[in-house]
């Protein structure tokens, strides 16, 4: 009997094929095959929002070999990712395929293993038409809010624009976080800090005043600092005060998509979207040395902290052996997941805890090793026992001023032998001198320190997830894609650190959508939709409905704010620069057009002058000497170039360095990934050398 399994991925059919064997042909979608007409709106909103699907033009290749094949064979499983995109791609297919509906043919596999491969297909069931209704919403909502949206924006601000569903409120995010920058109101305030120490030890340690008289301290400038210094000139310090405690802390739970996105970001210097592009590499298989392709993790889309039963005994037999017993807790964690979490699959983790980091790291690329180490580390820490903390908190009495010192000791280390959360480890402390009641301490230095209060930070690609999560934003599958496309369409921009600040263009248009279209960047309105797919993924809810109770209070948005608009056009203002044109000697101000930021003339439309902006890179181009430039391919990937290119044409993908090649002075680049090296790219020469990840950066490039 010949049976055919159809999944998204290419890599991922090689894995799962080995594991199925004769009798079984394996072949590859490649992601959708159907979907809503490019051209034009594609769904009748006055026919109960019936999609108008069609064949995607570029898959049509794709589809004649799956159906020739399906005509072949005597049965089609349908294994797309278990989720509700994979579910309608394997909706998608059944129609393509006439296969009939109530056919037990959907399988789906959590984990590419021999176990999870068999356990699929040992459990096929038919495809759930209340997850492909959740996904179609999904789907239609965004497709009307981009078409019948982006055409406003067309005729109000400029052509080329585009608003979505859920980018749209990404960006009032992060414009929201900017005005509260710009508003916020810078206050002074002072501190008095001692540096004390104990005559039983050499130690010094610091304390900070905390009551006055036993008020609370809240000194507002020098003057009322240096009075209460004055009071302090000889001043005997003595403890009146100490409590001793333990403390215990806890693992983080495993990995969901939001959390691993979070702490690849503040770990690795990941942007999402490299982080998910190498989870999913993880996931499909990998060729492992001696093993052939392998599976290293579950799957990578997921907000459940679940974890089966037989990962917990793995993960406890191999702590119990390489830790000692003394490491594992009482009993099995169990983690919570939120209230609104798809708990169809388990948390991120190892699909074999006894594959360490180190006896795969050969087989990886440099991005699958760090982020396989990083989920390996977090889920085996996350079945570990507590640390346990000794801390000491002081009172100590200086005439009527109280101050306060705080320190802890680790009296057993648990969990944190093996991983901290990046938040955790960051955190400031440590043990206190050996203490007494009635202690006189000596003051090696007591000083007045001038501090302002700081506006809030601007969100980075890990704070904005986080937000986004808490917020009910999206889902696990949304917040790469949704962060790649602000970005791509210039609403938001990076600065230095990877924080990210809205651009004029994303603050006009975010201003434009708060007047005029409030529901579709209002924070809670947005939620409210996701929650409204939740349920009818949960059957609970009808999916005409909810687009119908959408459509009416958009259109009446829609028709309003056309009318009130007749005639007008919003302006996109220019960020001036100090650079002069080259033609008439005025200013040059930086515009955003539908390619980027680019330099015009202020004195448009009468100089119509015009240059790119280039960035300057560390290095010295190997060929003729100049200066290197960061630039950008069509595709949006960076690489560098000769500033004299039209002459020189030299180009790389390779980053280069500031340091110099020992053997003859050129400037060094760095390749990332398996082969990654330092290597010397002038003719002849021929130095080069392993990279070395902890001493090289080992990163690659993040532009």
């Amino acid at each position: 009997m010949s049976k055919l399994v159809i999944l998204e991925s290419p890599s991922k059919a090689k894995t799962v094929k080995k594991y199925l064997g004769a009798g079984y042909e394996v072949v590859a979608s490649t992601g959708h095959i159907i979907d809503l007409p490019k051209s034009k709106l594609g769904v009748d909103v006055d026919n109960n929002f019936q999609p108008q699907y069609v064949n995607m033009k570029d898959k049509s290749d794709i589809i004649k070999e799956l159906k020739k094949r399906a005509k072949e064979s005597d049965i089609v499983y349908l294994a797309t990712d278990p989720d509700r995109e994979g579910e309608a791609i394997a909706w998608h297919l059944s129609h393509l395929l006439n296969i009939d509906e109530n056919a037990k043919v959907r399988v789906t596999f959590n984990e590419i293993t021999k176990t999870g491969v068999q356990y699929g297909m040992s459990h096929p069931r038919t495809i759930d038409n209340d997850i492909v209704n959740a996904q179609q919403t999904r789907r239609i909502l965004d497709r009307i809010v981009g078409y019948k949206l982006s055409p406003f924006l067309w005729k109000k601000v400029r052509r080329g624009l585009s608003a979505g569903r859920v980018q749209s409120v990404a960006v009032r995010i992060i414009v929201d976080r900017e005005e509260e920058i710009k508003a916020f109101k810078t206050t002074e305030y002072w501190s008095v800090d001692a540096k004390l120490s104990a005559p039983s030890s050499k130690k010094i340690f610091p304390a900070k005043l905390a009551e006055i008289d036993g008020q609370k301290v809240s000194l507002e400038n020098k003057e009322q600092t240096d009075k209460v210094l004055e009071e302090l000139k000889g001043a005997e310090f003595v403890v009146t005060n100490l409590k001793k405690s333990q403390r215990k802390k806890q693992p983080a739970p495993p990995f969901t998509t939001s959390t691993l996105q979070q702490e690849a970001s503040r770990r690795l210097s990941f942007q999402a979207r490299r982080t998910m592009k190498a989870a999913q590499e993880l996931y499909e298989g990998v060729d492992v040395e001696d093993m052939g392709a392998v599976g290293l993790i579950t799957y990578m889309r997921t907000d459940s902290l679940r974890i089966s039963d037989e990962a917990k005994t793995a993960a406890a037999e191999m702590i119990k052996n390489v830790y000692g017993k003394e490491y594992l807790p009482e009993k099995p964690r169990v983690y919570r997941s939120k209230n609104n979490a798809q708990d169809a699959h388990e948390a991120i983790r190892p699909t074999n805890v006894e594959l360490t980091p180190a006896m795969v790291k050969k087989s990886l690329t440099s991005d699958q090793f760090k982020l396989y180490k990083l989920i390996w580390e977090r889920f085996m820490a996350s079945q570990m026992a507590n640390a346990v903390m000794d801390t000491v908190s002081a009172e100590i009495t200086a005439n009527n001023c109280l101050f306060k010192a705080n320190g802890y000791s680790v009296k057993f280390d648990g969990f944190t032998k093996l991983y901290e959360e990046q938040k955790d480890a960051d955190e400031q402390g440590g043990a206190l001198p050996k203490l007494e009641n009635g202690e006189k301490l000596k003051a090696v230095e007591v000083t007045g320190n001038q501090h302002f209060t700081q506006p809030p930070a601007r969100y980075n690609e890990a704070s904005l997830i986080k937000a986004l999560e808490e917020n009910g934003i999206g889902r696990p599958s949304t917040y790469a894609p949704t962060i790649s496309t602000i970005l791509d369409r210039h609403y938001v921009e990076r600065e230095a650190g990877n924080q990210l600040r809205p651009t004029p263009l994303g603050e006009v248009i975010t201003e434009l959508l708060k007047d005029k279209f409030r529901n579709i960047v209002d924070v809670k309105f947005t939620a409210k939709v996701e929650n409204s797919l939740d349920d009818i993924e949960k059957g609970t809810k009808d999916w005409v409905d909810t687009l119908s109770k959408f459509y009416k209070g958009f259109a009446q948005s829609l028709e309003k704010a056309e009318q009130d608009m007749e005639g007008k056009h919003v302006k996109i203002p220019d960020e001036p620069t100090d650079i002069k044109c080259e033609v008439c000697g005025k200013n040059m101000v930086i515009k955003i057009g539908p390619y980027g930021k680019f330099l015009g003339c202020s004195g448009f439309p009468e100089c119509k002058f015009t240059k790119k902006i280039v960035t300057e890179t560390k290095g010295n181009c190997p060929k003729c000497g100049k200066k290197m430039l960061l630039k950008k391919s069509k595709k949006g990937k960076p690489f560098y170039g000769c500033e004299n290119f039209k002459d020189c044409n030299f180009m790389t993908w390779d980053v280069p360095l500031e340091e110099k090649c020992p053997q003859c002075g050129s400037t060094l680049f760095k390749k990332t990934g398996r082969q990654g090296k330092i290597y010397c790219l002038k003719d002849g020469c021929g130095y080069e050398r392993p990279l070395d990840n902890t001493k090289d950066g080992g990163k690659g490039d993040e532009s």
